[in-house]
């Protein structure tokens, strides 16, 4: 696999140079934001540092842009500078293996400034099940001053959602499993159902039995027909707050059909206005 490639192999991130590197650690649990930290710090991949979704990857004091809204780029510089990033280190993000959630939103924050990042295929389980260690506490990096533009084409909010869907221009579509999508089960926002004319392709459905990410082909595939011979530069992803849609992103990348976009606030901003229409089914 190519450094083009947003996935890492554990072979090839052993086999790095670490001083070309930042490694982070993105494990977080919905139900629980502070279990991710403690995780990281009984055992994390040598050298990495944490990333909390609420606290680094998202800015929560705002309002009607959905659970995890985007952070702004000054937020986002303070933190990769308390990481140490400089734009001569790739990033690799990691999670527990089980999904890459929040890895793909890290993973999508630095494309989405131009940094270089990937995201290591089958997360911390695959490192541990091919031997490689692990080391405990805390890791401080010298900190270094990040300066951060965001490209503002890559994101879609709601009026401009809406006018594009109106004009026929995109396809929307939405990361989360088909029952919430249908609207027969909402259990976090409080309106069930999709958007009108959203299309479904739940993101665990980018990976295999064994948590490794699907072959670049069998991604491809999967896209392409719901593209339906769209240019996937017309692909808009969307998920419950901004989150896993990134995963569709970079399973897209992946899969070579670049240039798709994402809608931020997702389902929760889109249901924040009762004047959104809402289908189910």
């Amino acid at each position: 696999m190519n450094a083009a490639t947003p996935l890492m192999s554990v072979a090839e991130l052993a086999a790095a140079n670490p001083a070309h590197l930042l490694i982070v650690d993105c494990r977080f649990a919905l139900a629980d934001p502070a279990q991710g930290h403690r995780d990281y710090l009984a055992g994390h991949i040598p050298g990495a540092v944490h990333a909390s979704l609420d606290e680094d990857l998202s800015d929560l004091s705002k309002r009607g842009l959905g659970r995890h809204p985007l952070p702004e780029p000054e937020a986002f510089a303070a933190v990769l500078g308390r990481w140490g990033w400089t734009p001569a280190h790739t990033v690799v993000a990691y999670d527990a293996g089980s999904g890459a959630m929040t890895a793909a939103r890290l993973w999508w924050l630095l494309r989405w400034m131009g940094a270089s990042s990937r995201v290591l295929d089958g997360g911390l389980a695959a490192w541990q099940a091919a031997g490689q260690p692990v080391e405990q506490g805390e890791v401080s990096r010298p900190r270094t001053m990040a300066q951060v533009t965001f490209d503002p084409a890559m994101v879609l909010f709601t009026p401009a959602l809406r006018a594009a869907l109106d004009a026929g221009e995109v396809v929307l579509i939405d990361a989360r499993a088909a029952p919430r999508y249908h609207g027969e089960h909402e259990p976090i926002d409080p309106v069930a159902g999709h958007v009108p004319g959203a299309l479904n392709h739940p993101f665990a459905g980018n990976m295999g039995a064994d948590q490794r990410w699907l072959p670049a082909a069998e991604l491809r595939g999967q896209f392409e027909s719901l593209l339906a011979g769209r240019d996937p530069v017309q692909a808009v992803h969307m998920c419950g707050s901004g989150v896993t849609a990134c995963h569709n992103l970079l399973a897209m990348e992946q899969a070579g059909l670049h240039g798709s976009r994402l809608y931020a606030p997702s389902w929760s901003g889109w249901v924040s206005d009762r004047t959104n229409p809402v289908a189910t089914g």
